[in-house]
């Protein structure tokens, strides 16, 4: 990363720069790090609205002190598999967390989530998520029924009868379609005010066009979730034996789909 760990003058401009209203990326450009860096930043020290530089300060220098001093036995991080770096994987999983909070979701479920997929298996169970998160249970069931409601997790009951919840590959089509057909209510609410407002007037021709950017939108994402649903199923990339694994000679297109990357 530029520059190394931000510093207490970095969090004053940051501080100055939300300030001020300036994007993330703004400030990034500013400080000459990564935008990840900055949102990161923010979001897990009170977020644009409460963020402050000397409690953002003095929180990250717990943080490294905490991480500094030896865990009690039984609470430190979960053994790596694949030769992985566990500190990289921590600060990655803060990362894609913060990502989660970003697009809509409160700072639990988007810790829940964030653990579920930096997890090989894609599935935990209450206690684990909770020894993980290190929170109660209380806290790993609420946000499982948060996320459930949204498709993006799924419970099933594994040969010991243990509830386990897990992401698998199909979550976030079915995600995607229960979005796009969120719409249809703000839809047919929009053409009810078309009709009530009288149409061809100004605030008529305001609704419709909602109604019709809505419709349009909804019925492009539908099609466009279906034709990409196989993507989800695609195993693409490296294997961790570093060889190149089933899919990886795809890459996509304008139009969303996948073909074949000719020999050079």
């Amino acid at each position: 990363m530029p520059g190394g760990r931000l510093t207490q003058q970095d969090r004053q401009q940051i501080a100055l720069g939300l300030a001020d209203g300036l994007a993330y990326a703004e400030i990034a450009r500013r400080l000459d790090r990564p935008t990840s860096t900055i949102t990161r930043e923010v979001m897990r020290n009170g977020g644009p609205t409460g963020y402050r530089a000397d409690l953002a300060h003095r929180a990250t220098q717990q943080r490294t002190h905490r991480r500094g001093q030896t865990p009690p036995r039984g609470t430190g991080p979960a053994p790596q598999p694949y030769g992985r770096d566990a500190e990289a994987v921590r600060d990655y999983q803060e990362a894609l967390t913060t990502v989660f909070m970003i697009s809509g979701l409160p700072k639990m479920m988007a810790r829940v989530l964030g653990c579920l997929y930096t997890t090989d298996a894609g599935s935990l169970t209450a206690s684990e998520l909770a020894r993980r998160l290190q929170v109660s249970p209380a806290s790993v069931s609420k946000a499982i029924t948060f996320l459930e409601g949204l498709d993006l997790v799924r419970r099933e009951r594994d040969e010991r009868r243990r509830e386990r919840y897990l992401v698998d590959d199909d979550l976030w089509y079915q995600s995607m379609i229960r979005s796009a057909r969120a719409n249809d209510q703000l839809i047919e609410t929009a053409r009810q005010g078309v009709a009530i407002l009288g149409p061809g007037t100004p605030a008529a021709v305001r609704l419709e066009n909602v109604a019709r950017f809505h419709d349009f939108i909804t019925e492009n994402l539908l099609r466009a979730a279906e034709q990409a649903r196989e993507v989800l199923h695609t195993k693409t990339g490296a294997t961790p034996d570093g060889t190149a694994g089933p899919g990886s000679g795809l890459r996509k297109n304008f139009a969303g789909f996948h073909e074949p990357i000719p020999d050079e």
